[in-house]
């Protein structure tokens, strides 16, 4: 596999422009079915976060898959590919499935540590599954990141470092606000982000629960594993009149909760203490000018980028130690990928040396047959066994040797020496190789929070 890794995060792009890049509505699934249908493409996934959108493919042509990868993420995301291009960055082969190790770790999270990551990639794992765009290699991929961020936060203290992206914004929340345990809260929104900034809230002792949504059932369903009130999403004008505290992440395209609204709930409330809102969506939810409000503290996704920011500069979220070991489980877990990768490219070859043994065995047992057809049947299946046995004892040597010397860096010759001294048949390798396999069914998603990546 020929990994090819493209996007932008909010490493290398203004909040800004993540925002008017971020993929609604069935955009994702338009853009992963484009991307698995370009000329270079054979296998495609995306993953689509708060802070990032990434496109992994197993390409052909690198050049060719760069330039078509980029072309497509610009039209799905309606950004001037001019523009997009600036922000882009783009991983090959090892560099690639070293960042996705890294961003299954959290050591590309706006947070570093942050462990929601995890949700995200199986979500986008079982997205490309659901939509067959994801085959061998990539599910393999994939699937070795999720082993490979649960080992990080298992073997270190990444994860007790790194915060979710709500316990986060909560804080920053309560820099202007005071604490939020004894507030009255409200939710719109009961997505992932949404359901877990509530289960957050209601963990940090507020004294009532709202939740709003669109979806009104989908509202009373989160209302009931947290105990809290729902109201009508026509109603969170006077909602947020009652509130100390909202939150939102809908997931709408537009601007949820305006400068105008969120004013009148403030000279409708009887406190005299600020208005903390938290703005999770991208794009934003909140209008930027309520920034601007008197008795409003708005955080959004850019001020917690910069906060974030600070944070790890200084060291304030993980742990230098731990960031480190993190550093070198990645690294050791991309090289023992790498070598799997490398030994298992070479089985096709070995298989097909196996297979040609087998029928030259058959055909000259057959040639025995004609040439002595007298020949006691237990003395036959003697001389038979004993051929296979000679012809398996000469094979096993160097067939476990050079899967040993596969595994090593540039060990992808090997497997065309082998063709080329046995003069194997190139279609039968390709058979081997090409043939069929069951995938798992579609991953247990989980409710997963923000920016993992």
């Amino acid at each position: 596999m020929s990994l090819l890794v493209l996007g932008l995060s909010h490493r290398t792009a203004p909040v800004g422009l993540l925002e008017r890049a971020a993929l609604t509505g069935d955009a994702p699934q338009r853009l992963l079915h484009a991307a698995a249908a370009a000329a270079p493409v054979g296998e495609a996934a995306l993953v689509a976060t708060c802070n990032r959108i990434e496109l992994y493919a197993d390409v052909d042509k690198f050049h060719a898959g760069v330039a078509d990868l980029s072309v497509l993420l610009a039209e799905h995301s309606g950004v001037d590919l001019e523009e997009l291009t600036a922000h882009l960055y783009v991983h090959y082969e090892d560099r690639a499935v070293h960042h996705l190790f890294s961003v299954a770790c959290g050591l590309e999270s706006m947070v570093v540590g942050e462990g929601q990551i995890l949700g995200q990639l199986r979500d986008a794992l079982g997205l490309a599954q659901e939509q067959h765009t994801a085959g061998r290699g990539l599910n393999e991929l994939f699937q070795q990141a999720l082993r490979v961020g649960k080992r990080a936060h298992s073997e270190t203290d990444i994860d007790k470092a790194g915060q979710s992206l709500v316990s986060f914004g909560l804080e920053r929340i309560a820099e202007g606000t005071g604490p939020v345990a004894g507030k009255r809260a409200l939710v719109v929104g009961a997505g992932s982000m949404s359901s877990l900034a509530a289960a957050t809230l209601a963990r940090a002792g507020v004294v009532e629960l709202v939740i709003a949504n669109r979806t009104h059932d989908r509202a009373e369903r989160l209302a009931a594993t947290l105990g809290a009130r729902v109201v009508r999403f026509e109603e969170v004008a006077s909602a947020m009149a009652e509130a100390d505290l909202v939150v939102s992440c809908t997931g709408a395209a537009g601007i949820v909760l305006g400068a105008e609204q969120i004013a009148a709930a403030v000279a409708g409330r009887g406190s005299g203490s600020p208005l903390g809102v938290l703005d999770l969506a991208l794009p934003r939810d909140v209008d930027a000018a309520v920034q601007a409000l008197p008795g409003v503290h708005l955080v959004d996704l850019e001020t917690l980028a910069e906060s974030a920011q600070a944070a790890n500069d200084s060291g304030g979220h993980a742990g230098a130690l731990d960031v480190d070991a993190v550093r070198r489980i990645v690294a050791a877990e991309v090289d023992a990928f790498g070598a799997a990768q490398r030994a298992a490219a070479i089985t096709p070859t070995v298989v097909a040396l196996r297979a040609m043994a087998s029928e030259v065995v058959s055909s000259e047992l057959e040639r025995l047959d004609g040439r002595l057809p007298e020949l006691d049947p237990r003395a036959r299946a003697e001389l038979a066994q004993t051929v296979r046995r000679v012809v398996d004892k000469l094979l096993h040597s160097p067939t476990v040797r050079v899967k040993q010397l596969a595994g090593e860096p540039g060990g992808a010759s090997y497997a065309e020496a082998l063709r080329e001294l046995f003069d194997l048949d190139p279609a039968a390798v390709q058979a081997v190789a090409g043939a069929p396999i069951s995938l798992p069914a579609r991953l247990p998603l989980q409710v997963a929070g923000g920016e993992l990546g």
